[in-house]
């Protein structure tokens, strides 16, 4: 048998029933109308917001990072809850307006922004994190024929990465961001003409489970903005650290001491203070705020024996939680946190592997985990599915049907 990770400590059972947000799982399907289901509980986002502002230095802004989630319910319940919203796309942007974002709230990153995606971001008044020199001149040339002043940031490809991350978006040559050496004279460029200068975006990595290793960054990323600001003689009103903060998915994770990272970054502020006396700082997060709080569920259809190996499967698969089958940022792949939703809490008896209704040997959900005894109609919990879920998974792969998506937020909705 191979392990799996840990299930999230905020889900336990009644009489063999889990319960999401103080619902019965079964309960919560009958109200979405069927399977495959992401269910949000927005009482567990809350819980890691209140632990973040409180580990975290008071003046410190937090930004919820969209493209870890960005359904609807969900925005509109975390919007309130923050202090800004970094969006990827114009449609991400359309969807945060939606939400109820403030426009000046919202900050617009990404390579190969489109023309009319720049346009209109200028025309709502959002600040756009420039990606190049060449954006920054589209930007620019768009701004002066439409009579606006574009509001601007300069996203930074950093000079060091984010050791022990999964996805490394800094150091080197990278498709993110102005190459450090060459950012001082971008912002001179951006503030002589004219436009309303919004400060740096320096993103160095993500899904880290190594304080020490975000501790270490976030202090070169300050380092570095205060280096920019000198050299350029232009002070950032905004420094944005970017995020990192990772889950422990996997057997052998140990979920991130965030208290160490806030109590480091108070002292790494407090030294840069001098030279950034001005500038606000923030944190872009999504991951870490929303991926434990989702479960996605997914009914056994099958139960079949091919050469003494059991496979059950369900009516889901990775076109719904394509992470979950190891084909998503992950080389090895190993097994999310599972378990019969139905009869949680069981006894396990068995070795079973959990398979997708893809024709593809790819759509692998666990592999040869201990299960407790399933039949067709059993629910299967697939746990840690509040981030990259249904947004950033193929729906359309083979013509089924995207998966339902409900918040519980004291309610269900």
């Amino acid at each position: 048998m191979k392990p799996m990770g840990p299930i999230p400590p905020d889900f336990d059972g009644r009489s063999g029933q889990l319960l999401i947000g103080g619902f019965e799982a079964e309960a919560l399907i009958a109200a979405a109308g069927d399977t495959p289901l992401f269910v949000y509980d927005m009482a567990i986002v809350r819980a890691r917001l209140a632990r973040l502002r409180l580990a975290m230095p008071s003046e410190l802004h937090v930004h919820y990072a969209m493209k870890a989630n960005p359904y609807a319910g969900l925005l509109k319940a975390i919007i309130p809850l923050v202090d800004g919203v970094d969006v990827a796309s114009a449609g991400e942007m359309d969807q945060a307006l939606a939400a109820g974002a403030a426009a000046g709230r919202i900050s617009f990153a990404g390579p190969g922004k489109r023309d009319d995606e720049l346009a209109r971001a200028i025309a709502a008044g959002i600040t756009l994190n420039l990606e190049s020199e060449k954006e920054a001149e589209r930007v620019l040339a768009i701004a002066e024929r439409s009579g606006r002043r574009p509001r601007l940031a300069v996203r930074i490809n950093p000079d060091f990465e984010l050791r022990g991350s999964g996805m490394r978006m800094g150091g080197g040559a990278k498709p993110f961001g102005v190459d450090a050496d060459r950012a001082a004279a971008l912002v001179r460029h951006i503030v002589a003409s004219g436009a309303d200068y919004h400060g740096l975006h320096i993103f160095a990595g993500s899904q880290s489970l190594d304080a020490d290793a975000i501790i270490e960054a976030q202090a070169s990323a300050c380092a570095l903005a205060a280096d920019i600001a000198e050299t350029s003689g232009v002070a950032p009103p905004l420094v944005n650290l970017g995020g990192g903060f990772g889950l422990p998915y996997f057997a052998g994770d140990e979920p991130l001491d965030v208290e160490a990272i806030g109590a480091a970054l108070g002292q790494t502020l407090g030294r840069h203070r001098p030279r950034l006396p001005a500038a606000r700082f923030a944190i872009e997060l999504g991951r870490w705020l929303v991926g434990e709080a989702g479960v996605y569920l997914t009914r056994i259809v099958d139960r079949k024996i091919s050469h003494g190996e059991l496979f059950l499967v369900v009516d889901g698969g990775l076109h719904h939680q394509l992470a979950a089958s190891g084909n998503f940022g992950t080389v090895v792949r190993r097994n999310y946190p599972v378990a019969l939703a139905n009869r949680f809490g069981e006894a396990v008896n068995e070795e079973a592997t959990i398979v997708g209704c893809l024709c593809t040997p790819l759509d692998r959900l666990a592999d040869k985990v201990a299960f407790p005894h399933a039949e067709p109609g059993d629910i299967v919990a697939i746990f840690l599915a509040g981030a990259y879920g249904a947004s950033a998974s193929p729906q359309a792969f083979l013509g089924h049907p995207p998966a339902r998506e409900i918040l519980v937020d004291g309610d269900m909705r």
